[in-house]
């Protein structure tokens, strides 16, 4: 398979450099690595993080203080504070979000208004500002949600589609990004199993033997977001094409001397993932490494074709009914494949001893 092969060195004649660059919950897992991989291979006039976290924001700042640096505490709930951050930005990544799927179930409110409401915020914030182009990262569990969490990036994917036909032929444009589990990320399962590892656990739980997920290393999601900048027109998501897992064969790769005790399914967890479905077939289009969904609605602007992105690459109508799903994925990562991709993210990670 064919999956993510970015060369920064020619990328999109180093469309970075001397812009402007704002990333919304900059100081989890994906704007770390986001920060780390501008300021090696561009030269950006400010790279603004904006969070509400001072902590996390004082942390980072030990780690990325380059000239370009900017950190604006806020919060996406706050339209106001958000245009302010805005200003003289040309380029926005919205990586903010309430993210937990249990914690959505139980305070479904508070996961509307930043997820929802926020999104609207940010949507708003750059079209008063005149922002170039939004890339808004969302998930596989948006694609048919069951869980709170998946509904409201499934909404917040549709806010993010129908702001291009708000704009018309003015700017910004607009799309989404949609990708499976991260290694490794911050909250993810990875250092969950690996924390109980260090702490002597007598046994790894998993919520069910039949469980899959789609897998993507941090890297990875970072360098396909950058590419979309290049291809984007506004409205499609992308979709990369990235290998499934089962997540016993994760605890195999992770412990293979501890038992495996089945605990179940937790509140609003699927048992597999989906990032393209079926409903959405005639909407979709394959890549050689990624697929696009094209807007349901009709642009009044331009044409709806998105069988040719904006560096001319060439995609093709799926078949009718089809679906991307984790456990029909053709390509499956085995145990080894699992523990040699755990070790090289765990000594690339910005979360280890040497970051």
């Amino acid at each position: 398979m064919v999956y993510l092969n970015y060369n920064h060195k020619n990328s999109g004649r180093k469309m970075f450099d001397g812009k402007s660059i704002l990333i919304t919950g900059g100081t989890g897992s994906f704007g770390h690595r986001y920060t780390e991989t501008l300021l090696s291979h561009y030269k950006p006039k400010r790279l603004v993080i904006f969070s509400r976290d001072e902590l996390k924001q004082f942390e980072m700042q030990q780690k990325f203080n380059a000239p370009c640096m900017r950190y604006f505490i806020g919060d996406v709930r706050d339209k106001d504070r958000l245009s302010r951050a805005m200003q003289g930005v040309d380029f926005v990544i919205h990586a903010a979000a309430m993210k937990q799927v249990p914690a959505a179930e139980y305070n479904p409110t508070e996961c509307i208004k930043t997820n929802i409401d926020g999104a609207e915020n940010v949507i708003n914030a750059a079209i008063n500002n005149g922002i170039e182009k939004v890339i808004a990262l969302s998930t596989d569990k948006a694609a048919n949600p069951v869980n709170l969490y998946g509904a409201t990036k499934l909404a917040s994917d549709k806010l993010f589609v129908a702001a291009n036909n708000m704009v018309g032929t003015d700017k910004p444009r607009f799309s989404v990004v949609r990708y499976g589990n991260v290694v490794g990320s911050r909250g993810s399962v990875v250092p969950f199993f690996r924390s109980l590892i260090e702490n002597g656990t007598d046994h790894i739980p998993v919520t069910h033997k039949d469980m899959t997920r789609f897998w993507i290393t941090l890297q990875q999601g970072v360098d396909f977001v950058l590419k979309n900048f290049e291809r984007m027109l506004g409205g499609e998501i992308f979709v990369p094409k990235i290998p499934s897992i089962k997540i016993v064969d994760l605890a195999k790769a992770m412990a293979p001397h501890l038992p495996i005790h089945i605990v179940g399914i937790r509140p609003g967890e699927k048992l597999h993932e989906m990032m393209c479905p079926g409903d959405m077939a005639f909407h979709t289009f394959e890549y050689e490494d990624h697929f696009v969904i094209a807007p349901a609605i009709k642009f009044f602007h331009r044409s709806n074709d998105f069988t040719k992105n904006a560096i001319a690459e060439i995609g093709k109508p799926v078949d009718e009914g089809f679906e991307y799903v984790s456990d029909t994925n053709p390509d499956y990562l085995s145990v080894a494949d699992i523990a040699l991709l755990n070790k090289e993210t765990q000594r690339d990670s910005i979360w280890s001893p040497a970051h």
